[in-house]
């Protein structure tokens, strides 16, 4: 798990860093198709005395960039967040030249410095996006107080009420912050949720590959189960035979040895890639057993327990014995072995309809403010020091409990994360019981391995 989190943390930042460069100059050149329209309009349909030189040039200035962009880096290339910042700065700069020149604020188009910010937010990372939005506010407030007025075709300039140029900063100025946060918050998320299912395909990759790597080592030992055996039985025969014969007997030995050697590896091996692997359907206290194996000699108990119907006279279930399934126990039995005091508890319980796992700990339980989000990817950008203490062994981005209720619910699990008592209870009124509680429940024509299925245990080589 630390390795996967770790692998998709990298291939997040590497993507976080960086944007189309050809995405930028398609932008630039609607920027400047958009500006030489409305600068002819003005000029020719209302007759606005403009000063073309200077606007001309603004818009020239875009023209070379882009062209420059175009010359010296090939289309697909990816700009670095600080290559971004300075493309983005200069098309704010561009604009600002260009609205000085055209009446400041009494120039409409000036709404659309909210662009570049705009798009910093939703592409870069914080830093880049105050940068940018500081300067845009800087602009802004520079044109609210010094500008070239508009003339009319009469020679008259024209003249608005300072009430609206102070309305129109203070729109343009919110709507900098609105759009810059909401947009910041929104890519963040999104990109949240694409890193952790990069991570969750990652973990459930691994568990394919292991899965179908013990089924290999499961037939390879079935199939050589066999001559082993051969090999061990006439060695025996030869070193009762050869009792006489010291240098003969040393050899049927040493091949004896080597067989039982043979046996060895592959037992280890099939182990390695996990017990019975080759099955597709198991009980559910096998498959349960399996996914809490590896946390089960960290220092803490771990009981499983199996509850039939009330009437207790149906046998235990045979579910499907996937990948998704042992992974997310997995992750949620890591999850209540980290912050369980000394005991976890893994209930099955069984019915007719229905099949409901709980996993809860002695714990201190989930902090209130986080049961709402809990299962969302990177709750926390970074644990207090406190939970560092608690989890000294665990290194992780806080993927855990996502990857396990992603995969978990793609078998048709509902998961329900809680706490099992009330967190403000006195230390002497809690029960056992008392810590964090996941319980997952699923129909059985989702869970229950079907009619029919058969899977023919891995044979391990006993001779």
């Amino acid at each position: 798990m630390r390795q996967i989190a770790k692998a998709a943390e990298n291939q997040a930042i590497a993507a976080d860093q960086r944007i189309w460069l050809r995405s930028l100059i398609l932008l630039r050149w609607l920027a400047i198709g958009g500006q030489l329209i409305a600068l002819a309009t003005g000029y020719v349909w209302f007759m606005i005395d403009l000063p073309l030189a200077p606007c001309l040039a603004a818009v020239s200035a875009s023209v070379v960039v882009n062209l420059g962009a175009s010359l010296i880096a090939p289309p697909n290339h990816r700009l670095s967040p600080y290559e971004a910042l300075a493309s983005l700065t200069f098309d704010l700069a561009q604009l600002g030249l260009l609205l000085f020149v055209t009446g400041g604020l009494t120039n409409p188009f000036a709404l659309l410095v909210l662009a570049p910010v705009t798009i910093s937010a939703s592409a870069l990372g914080l830093r880049p996006t105050l940068i940018l939005g500081a300067a845009a506010i800087l602009i802004v407030t520079f044109l609210a107080f010094c500008s070239l007025p508009i003339r009319l075709e009469d020679g008259r300039l024209l003249d608005v009420p300072p009430l609206f140029t102070f309305g129109f900063w203070m729109a343009i100025v919110v709507g900098l912050l609105f759009l810059g946060v909401y947009n910041g918050r929104i890519a963040r998320d999104a990109r949240s949720t694409s890193d952790a299912l990069l991570a969750t395909q990652m973990a459930l990759a691994r568990e394919q590959k292991l899965t179908d790597l013990g089924g290999v080592v499961a037939a390879a030992a079935h199939e050589l189960g066999t001559p082993l055996a051969t090999i061990k039985l006439v060695s025996s025969e030869m070193m009762r035979e050869l009792k006489d014969n010291p240098d003969l007997l040393e050899d049927a030995q040493l091949i004896r040895e080597q067989a039982d050697r043979c046996r060895d590896i592959l037992r280890s091996m099939g182990r390695a890639g996990k017990d019975d692997l080759q099955l597709r359907q198991a009980p559910v206290s096998t498959v349960v057993r399996e996914a809490a194996e590896p946390h089960m000699a960290r220092g803490k108990e771990v009981f499983i327990g199996l509850f039939p119907d009330e009437g207790g006279d149906l046998p235990e279930p045979v579910i499907r014995r996937s990948p998704e399934i042992i992974h997310g126990l997995r992750n949620l039995v890591q999850n209540a072995v980290d912050f369980a005091r000394s005991r976890v508890w893994v209930d099955c319980e069984w019915d007719e309809d229905s099949l409901t796992i709980r996993v809860v700990d002695d714990g201190e339980g989930y902090p209130q403010h986080v049961l709402s989000r809990i299962g969302s990817p990177f709750m926390r950008a970074r644990r207090p020091e406190q939970h560092d203490s608690q989890r000294p062994e665990y290194e992780g981005m806080g993927l855990g409990l996502f990857i396990a209720k992603t995969l978990l619910e793609r078998t048709g699990a509902q998961l329900t994360f809680t706490n099992a008592s009330d967190p403000f209870e006195t230390e002497g009124l809690r029960p056992d019981r008392g810590g964090a509680l996941v319980e997952l429940v699923w129909e059985n024509a989702d869970i229950l391995a079907p009619p029919g299925a058969t899977g023919a245990p891995n044979q391990l080589i006993n001779t």
